[in-house]
């Protein structure tokens, strides 16, 4: 007898269904066909315990199994429930005339409950334009896949339940969520909060700014200056996140395996990766390709801490993303790609010894030393780091000062602001949303200088021998210093605060 069941393979973040076909004829045997890998493979053992052991058996006969498309690489051991009920129903030890509306997905322990799979968002979307009736998986999966609506997501703990679900002996419920209801649950009580932090008043402008603009950002400074405490409060700044985007972001997590229990991600990603990371680890890839650091870090923030430390190799393949806001890995056979349109926040040391021309320093370094480290960021990295800024250790008065600062609340209203202006500027522009994602053609369009803001500008460009993209990076800047002040203009005042963030420029840093 030969049916038919519906699985589903993720490639990059899309998927794709996959169809089982399950024969079996006389003879013995168990052939498993369509470019399987070997968890798929060893599935046959993993099936025939879970049977047994929920009062069926795998049939003494000749199975055929083909997953088609057969071209196509299959891997993982999530088809595991999709191989047992085709097998069941192909061998009429159950009765499904309906199991070919479902998309049936889950990894089989021996005593037949389900272990969660990956890439279960993109699986439910493909499944519900391509009209499927629902989706069994996993319990621990199901709230992700009830994101979709208009698809029955039915979360399972036992493959007895999907059987007497079928064989009418008990009914299952969907599970609902209200995905809009879920998205707004917004944090207005960050874990890391701007209050939290003493003095620091021109860090804080600077990282406003970066956040109202999506800029890419380096805190330069010695230890204990406070870099990384004003890195991981940059999250509860950035303005909440759209529907589209927390799409688009939950689904790479799915991809990645890395949603527990969760529904729709609301809160924009913080990735802060050990600087030992492999450059395949930070922009994804594998034999299999998987996302990396910089796609996960998609809509977010992703901090590099101790930027130096840093295998030079591992930092250059982030040129091309940083400026196209995206990865292509490609292999022999297929090419995959993955968003990362990320803000990027780095910190560092001005020298070995963590200290730049101060008398009184525990630990000096020679000009020549300083060199050397600093020559491990290469100049077209930094190029494309639109703000550099220098962070100085804070004074005992304002450390012992006990007056609150200003909130991240307060701070995400103006940056809130800020970017609705620009929404709206850029609202024709399909893949451009702030003021960090403007092209040339666009920068000529909206930044555009009077007569004491070119000359202010020509002036810095001669004195710091600035390059062509740092001419583009300081009129980016100076357009969101704009945007914050609600000025439809860009002045001398919005260019003169731009350049002051262009540290790395300046003689006495890099020669």
């Amino acid at each position: 007898m030969l049916i038919k069941v519906f699985g589903s393979a993720v490639f990059g973040v899309e998927a794709t269904t996959i169809t089982v076909e399950v024969n079996i004829d006389k003879g013995v045997g168990y052939h498993l066909v369509g470019l399987p890998d070997s968890a798929i493979k060893e599935s046959s053992y993993r099936i025939a315990a879970a049977l047994k052991n929920n009062g069926y058996q795998l049939p003494g006969k000749k199975i055929t199994i083909n997953m088609a498309p057969a071209d196509l690489r299959k891997e993982g051991a999530a088809y595991d429930l999709t191989l047992a009920m085709g097998i069941l129903v192909a061998s009429g030890q159950i009765k499904a005339d309906e199991a070919d509306k479902y998309i049936i997905m889950g990894e089989l322990s021996l005593d037949g409950s389900l272990q969660p799979i990956k890439g279960v968002l993109p699986i439910a979307i493909k499944a519900k334009e391509e009209g499927f009736k629902g989706f069994f998986l996993p319990k621990q999966n199901v709230k992700e896949a009830a994101i979709v609506a208009g698809l029955d997501c039915y979360g399972l703990e036992n493959v007895k339940e999907i059987i007497d679900f079928f064989e009418g002996r008990s009914t299952l419920e969907p599970t609902i969520i209200n995905t809009r209801e879920e998205f707004y649950k917004t944090l207005d009580f960050p874990e890391f909060d701007f209050s939290d932090v003493k003095g620091q008043e021109s860090i804080k402008r600077c990282m406003e700014i970066a956040a109202a603009g999506g800029h890419n950002i380096i805190l330069i400074g010695p230890p204990g200056a406070g870099k990384t405490m004003l890195a991981k409060r940059l999250p509860s700044i950035l303005p909440p996140m759209t529907l589209r985007e927390a799409l688009e972001t939950t689904k790479i997590h799915s991809v990645a395996g890395k949603l527990k229990n969760v529904g729709l991600m609301n809160q924009r990603p913080f990735r802060s990766p050990h600087h030992t990371i492999s450059n395949v680890a930070l922009v994804g890839g594998g034999s299999y390709p998987q996302p990396g650091e910089i796609s996960m870090a998609h809509n977010g923030v992703l901090f590099l801490d101790e930027l130096p430390e840093f295998k030079r190799d591992v930092l250059e393949v982030m040129r091309q993303p940083l400026e196209d806001r995206e990865v292509t890995i490609s292999r022999a056979k297929f090419t995959i790609t993955y968003p990362s349109s990320f803000m990027l926040v780095a910190s560092m040391n001005p020298s070995p010894g963590g200290y730049f021309n101060d008398p009184d320093a525990p630990v000096s370094s020679s000009p020549h030393e300083m060199q050397r480290y600093l020559s491990k960021i290469s100049g077209p990295l930094l190029d494309r780091i639109d703000i550099h800024i220098e962070v100085t250790p804070v004074p005992f008065e304002k450390l012992s000062d006990n007056q609150k600062s200003e909130s991240s609340v307060e701070i995400r209203e103006r940056v809130t602001r800020a970017r609705e202006v620009q929404t709206a500027r850029f609202e024709q522009f399909e893949n451009v949303h702030y003021n960090a994602q403007m092209s040339s053609k666009q920068i000529r369009e909206y930044c555009q200088l009077d007569e004491a803001s070119l000359l202010l500008l020509k002036t810095a460009m001669e004195r710091l021998n600035l390059s062509a993209r740092a001419y583009d990076r300081i009129l980016k800047v100076s357009r969101t210093i704009a945007d914050l002040d609600a000025s439809p203009n860009v002045g001398p005042q919005h260019i003169s605060e731009a350049i002051q963030y262009r540290s790395l420029d300046r003689e006495g840093w890099l020669g």
